[in-house]
């Protein structure tokens, strides 16, 4: 049956097409999760309406890269001080206690504050499966995503390198390759819809160079061939890895990736700080992407990424707000705005404007994702976005730019709407489909169950 929202009096509409339109004094039509018009407000009838008087309409940001287990380790004084090479470690012995209501209320708090804060797509990347009790991991993710109302990308991450292997990661929570390859199929077969407006996607992502196999890479990238879908991995996100890559292999982790099979259209990196220009040279050429993650490279100081050199070469760039642990948050609004001072404060005049930012959030993101249907507004996309409203005291004197509001003036708090799939799921502030005051008494007892277990 055919399900209308009418967005109507829109005051600013802030497209991200390709000529960067903002449009006034709009109405917005949406039918069965897709934008069906943009007019001039008239007599127009809907089975739900959003009056957006006074208000700005954005496209839904999306988030390229997360780990929502992280969620239930975060604010940990012992590792406040720490590099990412330490850090893991430490919170390795934690990790290995996940179980399925970890996962679940780790993914319904991410999720919900990400939905809170404008995000309407999200990608995780999962590689922490403890031998015996993770097998359904990416089941409870994907029914937390469909409780909420979120749009949801999973990976089937993986490691195969424990401690005894000289990798990073505890013996409990690597898997043989065989092991990881059935299991990729599976969630693939089981998950993956490649249809235009899908709402549930799946990629491959074993987790990084130091706690996996050549041969795993080099098995995970012809399996994702094959299936059809996308690649992820953490990259040059420390020096630590580069040292220890050209200590073991001779080669940097770009070259290494390369030999595996890893770069490509069909490949995007997490973090991506420590390449050198005739490496962003290369993965502008053959379009292969970052996913950007500004907070967290700060907490961990794993550096500050290229990101002014990587827009001027066209290599496709996305934002994200990396694991919970790391950030300590799951905010794209707060991502937006420190990604905005961060590279003003390392590049000055080339870095990029406000509106630069919320493209990288929205299509840069989308792009990565192999999605064409969602990071702007028009016609045909999918009604995935946000609406804050500008008659605020804390945007009194900003609304000369209000394409640039996010990154430059920030928005703190909890935006007025989002909408995904053409569905109010954040409605005043709130989530809508679950009771959140619940949800937060019952995330706060399994925090304290699964912290307890150490």
């Amino acid at each position: 049956m055919s399900k209308d929202l009418l967005v109507k009096n829109i005051r600013w509409l802030v497209t991200c097409n390709d000529a960067g339109e903002v449009l006034e004094h709009v109405s917005m039509l949406v039918r069965n999760g897709v934008i069906v018009s943009i007019d001039q407000p008239g007599d127009v009838k809907a089975d739900e309406v959003i009056d957006a008087s006074g208000m700005i309409l954005y496209p839904g940001m999306i988030n390229a890269h997360h780990h929502l287990y992280q969620i239930f380790s975060r604010n940990l004084p012992q590792v406040q001080r720490m590099e990412l090479f330490p850090w893991l470690k430490t919170l390795y012995e934690i990790w290995k206690n996940l179980e399925e209501e970890s996962i679940y209320y780790s993914s319904m708090s991410g999720m919900g504050e990400l939905l809170k804060t404008g995000c309407t797509t999200i990608l995780d990347h999962h590689y922490v499966f403890p031998q015996g009790k993770s097998d359904r991991f990416l089941n409870v993710q994907f029914a937390a995503a469909d409780e909420l109302g979120v749009r949801f990308h999973a990976t089937r991450g993986s490691m195969d390198l424990g401690v005894k292997d000289g990798g990073l990661p505890p013996d409990s929570v690597v898997q043989t390759i065989d092991k990881i390859m059935y299991d990729s199929e599976a969630a693939v077969k089981q998950f993956h819809d490649p249809s235009r407006y899908s709402m549930h996607q799946v990629a491959l992502a074993p987790c990084s160079p130091f706690s996996v196999s050549e041969e795993l890479l080099r098995q995970t990238a012809i399996l994702a061939r094959q299936l059809g879908v996308r690649m992820h991995t953490h990259l040059a996100e420390t020096k630590d890895e580069e040292a220890y890559l050209l200590e073991r292999l001779g080669m940097r982790p770009l070259e290494y990736m390369e030999s595996l099979g890893w770069i490509g259209s069909d490949v995007w990196y997490a973090h991506g700080i420590h390449f050198t220009d005739e490496e962003l040279q290369r993965m502008a050429k053959t379009k292969t992407g970052v996913a950007h993650c500004p907070i967290s490279n700060m907490k961990l100081s794993s550096g500050i990424a290229q990101l002014p050199r990587m827009l001027e070469l066209g290599v496709p760039v996305g934002l994200a707000v990396d694991g919970s642990a790391s950030n300590d948050g799951s905010n794209l609004l707060e991502e937006l705005r420190v990604g905005y001072l961060l590279h003003r404060l390392n590049n000055s005049a080339t870095a990029p404007t406000g509106f630069d930012m919320l493209r990288i959030a929205t299509r840069g993101s989308a792009s990565l994702l192999g999605r064409d249907d969602l990071g702007y507004i028009a016609p045909g996309m999918a009604a995935d976005f946000f609406l804050i409203d500008s008659n605020r005291l804390e945007l009194t004197g900003t609304l000369q730019d209000v394409a640039a509001i996010p990154a430059t003036v920030g928005f703190k708090g909890s935006v007025d709407y989002t909408v995904v799939n053409g569905r109010i799921v954040v409605k005043e502030g709130h989530l809508v489909n679950v009771n959140e005051d619940r949800l937060v008494e019952q995330a706060n007892l399994s925090v304290a169950r699964y912290l307890n277990q150490n």
